[in-house]
């Protein structure tokens, strides 16, 4: 049975993540990603126009199913401190379980392209940012909820990433890498922040 062009897609994107993570964007070329899923270039560009909108696929497709359940983490909840804990929690273990998207994001900032770096932030980090928004402004009313937002994405974005390297730190536990002790810090550095209502 032959593969559907949605298969193809998805197939192309698959292995276009891991190469994109390893090289970013500047690093990869259609030529090598047609050679990667046993494409010819021609066949390639009948799937996706040019590499910047098949690298777009590409960091919706690592963080799209991945970005509605950091969303609906705190469904069950009913308190906005626990939905913000919940919030945390799955976002915590998603970033620091995902190495390629994690590696996508901190290309993009390297980088420093500021047409891909909109692109990111509205088609991959907007939804999530909105979700610890609105639960800041519920929490906390009088506090700058666009900086405590940046900070809880980031907090966690950063402790994940940068693990590899701290490690050679003085001090430095493996447990620290865990994803529920990056989380227990970061509700608890945050959670400081919002009730003081800094």
């Amino acid at each position: 049975m032959g593969h559907t062009e949605t298969d193809t897609r998805i197939h192309i994107l698959e292995e276009a993540m891991p190469l994109f993570a390893a090289k970013g964007y500047n690093g990869v070329s259609m030529r090598h990603l047609a050679r990667a899923v046993n494409l010819s270039s021609a066949a390639l560009y009948h799937h996706f126009p040019d590499k910047h909108t098949l690298y777009l696929e590409v960091m919706k497709h690592s963080f799209v199913d991945k970005a509605h359940d950091i969303m609906r983490s705190g469904d069950e909840a009913s308190e906005p401190v626990e939905r913000f804990e919940a919030f945390i929690k799955r976002l915590t273990q998603v970033v620091t379980e995902d190495q390629i998207f994690r590696a996508l994001v901190m290309w993009e900032l390297l980088d420093g392209d500021e047409a891909r770096l909109k692109l990111v932030a509205e088609e991959v980090l907007l939804e999530p940012f909105k979700c610890v928004y609105a639960l800041i402004k519920e929490m906390a009313p009088d506090v700058d909820h666009y900086m405590h937002s940046l900070s809880c994405i980031w907090l966690v974005l950063s402790h994940s990433a940068a693990a590899p390297m701290c490690q050679f730190l003085p001090g430095w536990n493996d447990s620290y890498s865990a994803p529920d002790v990056i989380s227990k810090h970061a509700i608890q550095l945050l959670g400081q922040g919002v009730h003081k209502g800094v």
